[in-house]
């Protein structure tokens, strides 16, 4: 007669002590991005941040946003390489945010995993808090689940939510910008954390490229080239706020320059980008090349080398480049409000980009 065993966590396929044992390497690195207005430490049910700090606002409010980086997971996964999407992460979550002109002040993160590997969740935890400290916020607290059977043991997928603080009467966004305004582009690292699922249909399964091998006209391996992190913004976002006068900002990422252009451009204006102002990174030709992509499609998809956009009254524009450049951005002016003329109302991008 077989003896009967009694069913398990463990034997389900979670691991708590695995859980447990990622979460004591992920200490020093969320350490790294307290701020002074965080109260306790890693391990509480809750994060707790002093909203006293709010009072010197007269009236302060409140911006957030969540945000995952899409499948370029896969592209880490496939790398075995974990400690920058941290970076992509806290970019899209953040640089959201200071688009209404918002200091960022805390996130959250909730890691997915198929299997706890300590040592690879403690890697995706440092790459988020290396961007926090990049954003200017604090790392309060976050969540790892375990789902097997759901996922494989080396899949993942990561997800976070942020919040920052504005005062009232700084708010950005629409009603401020005027017919003349400069639309002052800053450079994207890359590919960002958009348009995964075109880049790896093109690249990885129709061409069959080798994620180890190198591209001469990227200078590197494609999988170097494909994780290369989110540029963020945030800082030098609320830079420019504090140095000059800023009117919008807009945050390039899916759906690509013109559409989200669109997004801050009020009734009865329009925006009009100059392509020939920049040349894209050769990483947008080679998508657009190897799988025959039309430029528009290209553009509804990818940033195209533009990352984040400030619209300035022209006579702050020299002032914005300057503390762009000193604080190491490359920005340029690339375009400019207009009346709506012949145009609908939102963006439009007219010319050829530069050789």
């Amino acid at each position: 007669m077989s003896e009967n065993t009694g069913a398990s966590y463990a034997a389900a396929g979670v691991d708590i002590e695995a859980g447990d044992r990622a979460v004591e390497l992920m200490k020093e690195w969320v350490k790294k991005t307290q701020r002074p207005e965080v109260l306790g430490g890693l391990g509480g049910f809750a994060g707790l941040f002093d909203a006293s700090a709010l009072k010197n606002y007269d009236r302060p409010l409140l911006a957030s946003a969540t945000d995952g980086v899409g499948t370029k997971v896969d592209i880490a996964r496939r790398m075995g390489v974990y400690d920058t999407i941290g970076h992509d992460l806290v970019a899209m979550v953040m640089d959201d945010i200071v688009v209404c002109g918002a200091e960022p002040l805390f996130m959250t993160d909730y890691i997915c995993v198929g299997k706890v590997h300590p040592e690879r969740v403690a890697a995706l935890v440092k790459g988020i808090a290396e961007g926090c400290v990049l954003a200017g916020c604090a790392l309060v607290g976050g969540e790892t689940a375990e789902h097997p059977g759901l996922l494989g043991p080396d899949d993942f997928d990561v997800a976070g939510a942020g919040t920052g603080v504005v005062e009232a009467d700084r708010l950005l966004g629409a009603d401020r910008i005027r017919e003349g305004d400069a639309v002052i582009a800053m450079a994207s690292s890359g590919l960002h954390s958009n348009g995964y699922s075109l880049v790896r249909h093109v690249l990885l399964d129709r061409a069959g490229l080798a994620l180890d091998g190198r591209i001469d006209e990227l200078g590197r391996t494609l999988g170097e080239e494909l994780l290369e992190p989110t540029k963020i913004y945030s800082l030098d976002c609320l830079a420019l706020t504090r140095t000059t006068e800023v009117h919008a900002f807009s945050h390039v990422t899916g759906g690509g320059l013109a559409a989200n252009l669109a997004r801050v451009v009020p009734d009865g204006l329009h925006a009009v980008v100059d392509r020939s102002t920049w040349t894209p990174a050769p990483v947008f030709d080679l998508v657009g090349r190897t799988g025959s992509v039309e430029r528009l499609e290209l553009e509804k998809t990818l940033n195209m080398g533009v990352g984040m956009i400030a619209i300035v009254p022209q006579e702050s524009t020299d002032v914005a480049l300057a503390t762009l450049a000193d604080r190491g951005v490359d920005a340029w002016v690339a375009g400019e409000i207009t009346d709506r003329g012949e145009h609908p109302t939102g963006a439009a991008l007219v010319g050829d980009y530069a050789n």
